[in-house]
């Protein structure tokens, strides 16, 4: 009988600890890394993660800890779910410690600020590994809803087709139905970008405007994040599946969705200090949509949705003066 797939996962939140329950759902024996030691001993003696799913039973094969060291040692799967604008910094405290073998994947939805790099660029920049070594996991994913098991389907990208199958099978379960991809460009763009159109769905939606308006935002989102993928050299048909309009419609449908309920009160007038004030988890588009826009910059790709949204979230834009400058645009054909 061969030995479980040891995994370990790199963050203690919502997702982090959801993700680590399907692995251990799945089979796999599961330690959580976390950085306070109060969190990690009250896993381990209540079974519950009470910070960010309290209520929520953890399967007996999931430990927490403190240290990274014994996090990491042995790991076939690396797991990082920390904020995406953390990374670099934490990687690089915890790249000596990485198993020798170890497939480092990739929770995050982002875009390094200053860098423009995606969340596999900076895994490789920072661990000095091959990309056969790095895989995402994405998709309509919202963190309540797994833990609860709750029916959801994802997707496990890697440039390698033989490791992203050994991920699908580490963390497929009867309610988390993993597919795999080899297009890692594609599925993080539109982890990344989906944050971004989801905080402009949300401040419509607290500006009080209608279902048309939703409809609009979605799709006009989604094209935005297609031509941004091909100009970097996506699979645009990636966009059309879970990685794409799956996750899209989650995040901007869902009151469990950080970025929708950030952008949400902001609609309703609230400022961006007061908005982060009342927000208790990180809304990834918050800061991913300036890297984002600048990603777009870069490659010559017009994003108005993205600049919309930086302008209202960074320099103070009124969403009614945003809104009408949106709608004043020249008109152009649909496919452009």
């Amino acid at each position: 009988m061969s030995e479980p797939v040891k995994a370990a996962v790199f963050g203690t939140g919502s997702w982090g600890t959801a993700f680590g329950m399907v692995l251990a759902d799945a089979g796999c024996d599961v330690v959580l890394w976390g950085r306070r030691p109060e969190l990690a001993d009250a896993i381990n003696s209540t079974r519950i993660n009470p910070d960010y799913l309290p209520g929520v039973e953890l399967p007996e094969n999931l430990r927490a800890t403190s240290d990274a060291a014994e996090a990491a040692r042995g790991a076939d799967f690396t797991v990082l779910a920390v904020p995406s604008q953390t990374l670099r910094g934490n990687l690089a405290q915890w790249r000596d410690l990485l198993a020798p073998r170890t497939v480092l994947v990739s929770l995050m939805k982002g875009v390094e600020l200053g860098s423009a790099m995606r969340m596999s660029e900076v895994i490789e920049d920072v661990a000095k590994v091959g990309r056969e070594r790095i895989a995402v996991v994405t998709g309509p994913n919202l963190a309540r809803e797994i833990a609860a098991r709750m029916p959801a389907a994802a997707v496990v990208a890697c440039t390698d087709e033989e490791v992203a199958r050994r991920l699908q099978t580490a963390c497929h379960t009867p309610y988390f139905r993993p597919y795999t991809n080899t297009d890692v460009i594609g599925c993080e763009l539109g982890g990344a970008v989906k944050n971004v159109i989801g905080l402009a769905v949300g401040i419509a939606d607290g500006m009080g405007l209608g279902d048309n308006t939703k409809g609009s935002l979605i799709t006009r989102g989604l094209a935005e994040t297609t031509r941004l993928g091909v100009a970097l050299g996506a699979d645009p048909l990636t966009f059309s599946g879970l990685a794409g309009l799956g996750d899209l419609v989650a995040t901007c449908s869902s009151p469990l969705s950080r970025n929708h309920t950030f952008g949400t009160n902001l609609g309703k007038g609230l400022t961006l200090q007061e908005t982060i004030a009342v927000t208790k988890q990180t809304a990834e588009g918050v800061k991913s949509c300036e890297s984002v826009l600048d990603l777009a910059r870069r490659h010559g790709v017009d994003m108005p949705l993205t600049e919309t949204v930086v302008g209202i979230v960074h320099e103070g834009k009124a969403p009614q003066v945003a809104l009408k400058e949106l709608m004043s645009r020249s008109a152009k054909p649909e496919r452009r």
